[in-house]
């Protein structure tokens, strides 16, 4: 096995909910698994790469609401995706000190850029298609990072390492976001509609299946500020992040 110098390891199982045992088995098949078959291939390679960046998420902090969680907050999740996450980041730490390969573990948040997988690309549908409705309520706020803003970073922080956090510094809400993505498809603005109303909605989709536009969680979700500070990352490099209401295309 042929190996570079660098090994990014950016895939995964996500932008789902689990609906069964065998569902919530396959994030622990592929995110642990997958890795750990990864860094075996590895350990047979003829030569160990010298660099190793894992791309991780905040779904490990298992947190729906928060402002500012810096890298030390406790790993907490128990949703099936946070902890398959938690299980591979200790196993790429530990194969990484065995056998002195610089490690650096990125958490991101919401990631913006060309054709997003996830609730970027459930709202760009939504909002095509004219069934996307922003919530009345009030200065809620998420953190999210461009992609080539993530691509930036690796280039200056693999031969460092650590654990990091990404983000614009800015941290958008939903509508601010919604209303950027109706410009950019010439639609009129997303209608607001009443929380009280929404969760109704989103209660009775919570048994009309994954397709219905809505359910409880994504309700939380969308209605919850949840922010995380980069400052660690912006004091060790001189990366500075773009605005994500100023170059998000979609």
């Amino acid at each position: 096995l042929p190996v570079a110098d660098l090994i990014i390891h950016a895939a995964g199982k996500a932008h789902s909910v689990p609906r069964t045992a065998a569902e919530s088995v396959a994030f622990e098949n592929v995110n642990v698994g997958g890795t750990r078959r990864l860094l075996q291939a590895l350990s047979h390679a003829s030569r160990l790469p010298k660099y190793f960046v894992f791309i991780s998420s905040i779904a490990v902090y298992g947190l729906e609401h928060g402002e500012l969680i810096d890298e030390n907050h406790p790993l907490e999740a128990t949703d099936p995706y946070g902890k398959s996450k938690i299980a591979a980041e200790s196993l790429v730490e530990a194969w990484c000190k065995k056998n002195q390969v610089v490690c650096t573990i990125l958490r991101l948040p919401l990631l913006a850029g060309e054709n997003p997988p996830g609730n970027l690309q459930a709202m760009i549908k939504g909002i095509s298609k004219g069934y996307y409705f922003d919530i009345k309520v009030a200065n809620v706020k998420k953190s999210m990072v461009l992609t080539d803003d993530v691509a930036i970073f690796i280039e200056k922080i693999y031969q460092v390492g650590g654990v990091f956090h990404l983000t614009d510094g800015y941290h958008p809400g939903f509508s601010e976001i919604s209303n950027l993505i109706a410009k950019q498809l010439g639609k009129k603005k997303p209608m607001a509609i009443p929380y009280g109303l929404i969760k109704a909605i989103a209660y009775i989709g919570n048994f009309l299946g994954p397709k219905f536009p809505i359910n409880s969680r994504k309700l939380d979700k969308m209605t919850n500020t949840l922010t995380f500070t980069d400052q660690k990352a912006r004091r060790i490099t001189d990366w500075r992040a773009k605005s994500v209401l100023d170059h998000f295309k979609i």
